[in-house]
């Protein structure tokens, strides 16, 4: 494993799909921001879910996705939404 699993919501496939879509380090990760990386993933794994892109959030954040606050997860929902209607 790499180093993206020491942060917070990564496990070893999600850190596997980051590698995939050219994000590997946790400063990459932060640049690129979870809703870019999202929209990556979710391009070659269209079951990416909204849990995922929280995930990535949280992790960013240094957080348990669950800690996240209201207003960020709101703003994701609608992101998520917004994005995953626009492929079907």
């Amino acid at each position: 494993m790499g180093t993206l699993t020491k942060l917070p919501n990564i496990g070893a496939k999600l850190e596997k799909q980051l590698f995939d879509v050219g994000i590997t380090t946790e400063e990459e990760l932060r640049r690129v921001g979870s809703r870019e990386a999202w929209v990556r993933i979710h391009k070659c794994d269209p079951s990416a879910c909204y849990m995922r892109l929280c995930a990535l959030e949280g992790a960013i954040q240094g957080i348990r996705w669950h800690n996240l606050g209201s207003e960020t997860k709101i703003s994701l929902k609608e992101f998520y939404h917004k994005n995953k209607l626009s492929d079907e």
